[in-house]
């Protein structure tokens, strides 16, 4: 298992374009990936479950991949973050 700690960068939030691009990533894994937030606990697979995540600017999400390309899965995610989803 791996867990990451992700900073939303982006001034929206976890908005719609960013969880498309979250879902199209992590959908190319095979590991499973969960994002913690507040008392909530989501399938980063799912747009839907993303969006109602409800995580704003600056929000600290846990990262949690795991399965055998968990660390691969992890450090692109991380870039999207860090990328501030190519919004800025």
């Amino acid at each position: 298992m791996t867990k990451t700690k992700l900073t939303v960068l982006t001034r929206a939030g976890l908005h719609t374009r960013p969880a498309s691009m979250i879902v199209k990533v992590a959908n190319r894994y095979k590991s499973s990936i969960h994002f913690e937030y507040e008392n909530a606990n989501i399938n980063a697979k799912s747009i839907m479950g993303i969006i109602t995540l409800g995580a704003v600017y600056r929000a600290e999400i846990t990262c949690i991949c795991e399965g055998e390309d968990e660390k691969e899965l992890s450090e692109e995610i991380k870039a999207l973050f860090e990328k501030r989803f190519e919004e800025e």
